[in-house]
């Protein structure tokens, strides 16, 4: 397969992916506008990443079951009707009831890394994800430099409306440049959904780099579900375009994925994710002690990057090296868990802040930051996962 083809499903992955990060640096806007409280706008974000991960549960192992291009095409279509909720919301309520919808939408990139994958095959599946990763990493990295620039000069009703725009052209764009993918599951939605929790018991490395991952996000999604609210907390008082432009310095953490994804093919992936939660607690230790300045915010939001995104690639390549014919649904679980962990991080990280300002955001992220490094060393779960790779 040629490689230029997993650059376009890269590209496809962060465009789709932004959906559920562009409300991050707009949370204060939120605020404003509807004229509420930081902690209540907040409330946009954690319902972007909850239907998200609802629809990780619903939809993504219909990859299995049906075939690939239309249901990305009927996904990126609903997504767009969504995205256009959101730009005429004109009230919070309705803002959060059209973001969870959205997340719910948006979840063409988790149908998009196993097709990947399986187009590779096992000599360069560790490659092919990492692409992938890195243009889903970069979309939401990116997506926030976006949405803040643009709400800066436009108004945040003007980043909803483009993005339902960019859905409809991608729709149109992969139907016609993705090879068609036959489905492996020719059972009911019933059984396709039940095997779910077969694999779930049966496969503890799918458990165990799930619940990483569900740590290692929840850290990620606390940061930047505050950041906005710490950066106008700050004399300075920036605002939502300084905000998604850290965004920006992210994409530097993000260049690990396809180096990550080379490293697998030859190394053993566990190393790589022990490494990634090492990084997480430098990270925020980085943020608790410099993060009242520019300065230490950009390093910690490039360790922060890093460590996120090279832990994900490894753990995806471990997890898509399990059942060739299952892809889609273990990835379903393995999305899932980390998408619940991420609303649960954003949730934990407003209420930190709500309590305690920064250093409590720092303390939340450390303490999952090192939860998901104890996990990784218990040696009963090393070793079971060990015989699975």
């Amino acid at each position: 397969m040629q490689r230029s083809i997993y650059w376009v499903m890269a590209a496809a992955a962060g465009v789709v992916v932004a959906n559920n990060y562009y409300n991050q640096p707009l949370l204060a806007d939120f605020a404003s506008a509807f004229h509420t409280s930081e902690r209540q706008a907040g409330a946009v974000s954690v319902a972007a990443q909850t239907g998200y991960a609802l629809g990780l549960l619903l939809f993504v192992p219909l990859g299995d079951k049906l075939e690939r291009r239309s249901l990305l095409r009927t996904l990126l279509c609903a997504a767009a009707v969504a995205l256009a909720a959101i730009a005429l919301s004109p009230t919070l309520p309705w803002l959060v009831a059209a973001s969870f919808a959205t997340g719910l939408a948006s979840v063409a990139p988790q149908l998009l890394t196993p097709f990947a994958a399986q187009l590779a095959g096992p000599q360069q599946r560790g490659e092919a994800v990492g692409i992938v990763m890195f243009g889903l990493l970069c979309g939401i990295l990116v997506s926030r430099s976006v949405s803040g620039s643009i709400a800066q000069h436009v108004g945040w009703r003007a980043v909803y409306w483009l993005a339902a725009a960019a859905m409809l052209v991608l729709a149109a764009v992969l139907s016609r440049l993705l090879p068609k993918a036959q489905p492996t599951y020719t059972g009911t939605y019933r059984g396709l959904m039940g095997s779910l929790w077969t694999l779930t018991r049966a496969e503890p490395l799918v458990r165990q780099t799930s619940a990483i991952a569900a740590l290692q996000f929840a850290a990620f999604s606390a940061f930047w579900a505050t950041l906005a609210f710490h950066l106008r907390s700050m004399d300075a008082r920036y605002g939502s375009e300084i905000a998604g432009l850290f965004g920006l310095v992210g994409v530097v953490g993000a260049l690990a994925s396809t180096g990550a994804g080379k490293l697998i093919d030859t190394r053993n992936p566990r190393v790589v994710v022990l490494a990634s939660g090492a990084i997480f607690v430098v990270a925020f230790a980085i943020l608790a002690l410099a993060g009242g300045t520019i300065g230490g915010i950009v390093a910690g939001v490039i360790f922060l990057d890093l460590g996120l995104q090279s832990g994900h690639v490894a753990n995806m390549a471990r997890n898509m090296s399990i059942k060739s014919d299952a892809m889609s649904r273990i990835n379903t679980l393995y999305m899932t868990i980390r998408f619940a962990g991420g609303a649960a991080g954003s949730s934990l990280g407003i209420w930190a802040w709500s309590v305690w300002q920064w250093p409590g955001v720092c303390a939340v992220g450390l303490a999952l930051g090192c939860a998901s490094l104890t996990l990784q060393v218990r040696p009963q779960v090393t070793a079971r996962a060990a015989v699975r790779e």
